[in-house]
């Protein structure tokens, strides 16, 4: 397992981190969960992703309770606010209320005295930043929280907050978590120049763009039994298109051409990006991130990269 900085921090996390969205706390038998955890462990991997909303705090529950027995100054935790968790006008969003009453509520189903780095899972719209920014920043006075993070924000939301931290003399945001994929490459436009200008790394989730990139969908066949596209409550028809199922088909074949599997070709891909510090994966089985952290250190040649490049922009 390779390292890297996280933004322009002195924090190393690994290149490949473990998430639990969609996967712990209610989706996944709990002791495949925690095998996985173990394994990643195991395997170097020493950031861990969670949030209070994955199934209203269960997913902190399980992902604590697995991560407990190990010495807590050997991995990086992470979870996030914003999230509606109760049905109060208050029980959403980014005040100073909710995120300090959430934060410790997160540390108490995690069982934890701090957490590594904290998310703002969302923008909000309806709170002003500095009320937003000042939370946080307290909460890291307060010794409650070491980093502060944000996902899905634009690169405009992104720069008012690094400019308002920097004149009020408040913590900086040093990592951003959005969406990025071969097949989603949106960042590559605004977030990431934004980012690498203020010092901050990308832990990109849905690397593997919801398991389209793992090979697992074929045109013309049923999704198989058990993937997340055959379950009723998930609508992939924005990803899973002919289109992008074509590209897929031609990216086995490079993928072939330098022994690697798909999943591993896709995760080395978006490792190129420096200003990636991390791609977030789930696992539902042990063996999915056993094959998946095989893609750390992996450096994929220049004509392979235009090769890929090639598919992606027809």
């Amino acid at each position: 397992m390779q390292y890297r900085r996280l933004g322009n921090s002195g924090l190393k996390v690994s290149e490949i981190s473990l998430g639990s969205w969609l996967t712990y706390g209610g989706y996944v038998e709990e002791q495949n969960a925690v095998s996985s955890i173990d394994l990643a462990y195991e395997s170097g991997i020493n950031f861990f992703d969670t949030a209070n909303v994955y199934i209203r705090g269960e997913a902190e529950k399980v992902v604590g309770k697995a991560l407990r027995k190990y010495p807590r100054s050997s991995y990086v935790l992470a979870t996030k606010v914003f999230g509606k968790m109760g049905d109060g006008p208050n029980d959403q969003g980014l005040s100073r209320k909710h995120i300090m009453e959430q934060c410790d509520a997160s540390l108490k189903r995690l069982g934890m005295d701090y957490i590594d780095i904290y998310y703002c899972h969302r923008y909000h719209n309806d709170t002003p930043l500095e009320e937003t920014l000042r939370a946080l920043n307290d909460l890291v006075r307060q010794g409650k929280v070491l980093y502060l993070g944000v996902s899905e924000w634009t690169a405009e939301q992104i720069s008012e907050a690094v400019h308002l931290a920097d004149k009020k003399l408040l913590d900086r945001i040093v990592v951003n978590q959005p969406n990025y994929s071969m097949l989603h490459r949106k960042i590559e436009h605004e977030i990431i120049p934004v980012s690498e200008k203020h010092g901050i790394g990308q832990v990109v989730f849905s690397p593997l763009a919801q398991g389209v990139l793992t090979g697992k969908y074929q045109k013309g066949q049923l999704a198989p039994e058990g993937s997340r596209a055959a379950q009723q409550n998930m609508n992939m028809s924005h990803i899973l298109t002919e289109q992008n199922l074509d590209k897929v088909e031609q990216l086995k074949d490079i993928a072939n051409e330098v022994e690697l599997t798909l999943s591993q070709l896709a995760l080395a891909w978006i490792l190129r990006q420096q200003n990636v510090s991390s791609a977030l994966v789930g696992a539902s089985r042990p063996e999915q991130l056993a094959e998946n952290v095989k893609a750390s250190g992996v450096k994929l040649p220049d004509e392979i990269l235009e090769k890929i490049d090639g598919i992606l922009n027809a």
